[in-house]
């Protein structure tokens, strides 16, 4: 593994839809393992965090149902109704071990907002100080397409990201980023276009997401200097040979070593983009080689409506995103200084990440 195990002091770990089911059915064996597991590294002292889908699915096995609905409104009930029914499985399985657990639902406006971000980092510490094993999930009753994270794994990485974890796991029903022939690929340093020519989407007619989001979580994880490993909820005692015993399990992706953090780790992958500002070649070098600030001159054009504060996308000339800001003015006033040979400070480099 990465580090020794006493390094590891606070672990996210991510529970797919395919790993709490069979079938259609839920699977309340898997659920109580991986429980048992989690007890086990919580007995060591280790702090866990828990994302985990299951809700829809669980709704879909009391409502009979053997395929995921499509329509929203159909996803947010099978959410309202199975979400009771997954903490209740949880709560009963911590119990057994004698073992705290809390409920924590989330939309992206609690991490898109500076002041909600901040009060979800405080409950979670809050948690954790008491010993509970919180259990994030995403707000599907009541997520709208515009507030949805699209996926698990990206929350996973947002919340490894919100609380610092020392590692985030994955766990799929995949051994991990297979090559071209089917071996599994134990170590991926970056994750190049080439590594993401290996993915595909999941077809699978209880989740959502697949390989690809998975590489998503883990670049936005490494890059903010949290190391990322993919591997099968179904091996035996998965967590405890990934985190105690350093077992070389799934793929591992390695951090940056100058990963993003803090308020800039915010900026990069918590906060919502409210626009697209599309620079030329010398303010991109600017900003990424010499790290100044976004100046009005180097500016092309903008996309969308913004307004002072808000956080927009800096894009190159092949409008590639690199970079992300607080713009100190509005797309308004911006339309007509950018490009001026006068320039004016659009992003201080303070609040500018380069991702």
């Amino acid at each position: 593994m990465i580090k020794s195990s006493a390094s590891y002091k606070r672990v996210v770990v991510k529970i797919g839809s395919s790993i709490l089911s069979y079938g259609s059915q839920f699977d309340i064996a898997a659920l109580k393992s991986l429980v048992g597991q989690v007890s086990t590294l919580l007995e060591k002292g280790i702090e866990v965090i828990l994302v985990s889908s299951g809700a829809v699915s669980s709704g879909m096995s009391i409502l009979g149902l053997d395929r995921r609905p499509n329509k929203i409104s159909e996803l947010q009930a099978c959410a309202s109704i199975g979400q009771g029914l997954l903490m209740q499985n949880y709560t009963s399985a911590f119990l057994e071990k004698e073992k705290k657990c809390a409920q924590l639902l989330l939309t992206w406006d609690d991490f898109s907002d500076r002041g909600r971000y901040l009060n979800v980092k405080n409950t979670l510490f809050s948690l954790l100080s008491y010993g509970a094993v919180p259990i994030i999930n995403e707000n599907d009753t009541v997520s709208s397409e515009e507030i949805k994270f699209g996926d698990n794994d990206n929350l996973s990485a947002l919340v490894a990201i919100l609380v610092k974890a020392d590692l985030l796991i994955i766990l799929s029903d995949v051994e991990g980023l297979l090559d071209e022939k089917g071996v599994r690929i134990p170590l991926v340093r970056e994750i190049t276009p080439q590594i993401r020519k290996l993915t595909s989407g999941t077809k699978k007619a209880i989740s959502r997401g697949g390989m690809l989001t998975k590489l998503d979580a883990a670049e936005k994880a490494a890059n903010s200097g949290i190391p990322c490993l993919i591997a099968s909820g179904a091996a035996k005692d998965v967590l405890n040979r990934i985190v105690v015993d350093k077992e070389n399990l799934g793929t591992v992706f390695l951090p940056c070593q100058k990963g993003i953090c803090g308020r800039k780790g915010w900026i990069a992958y918590s906060a919502r983009s409210a626009g697209k500002i599309f620079v030329d070649d010398g303010a991109k070098e600017a900003l990424i080689k010499r790290q100044k600030s976004l100046l009005s001159v180097g500016i092309q054009k903008i996309e969308g409506s913004f307004v002072k504060g808000d956080i927009v996308s800096i894009l190159d000339r092949e409008e590639k995103e690199f970079a992300r800001g607080s713009v100190s003015c509005g797309s308004k006033e911006l339309e007509i200084v950018k490009g001026k040979k006068h320039s004016f400070e659009i992003i201080h480099r303070n609040n500018l990440a380069i991702i």
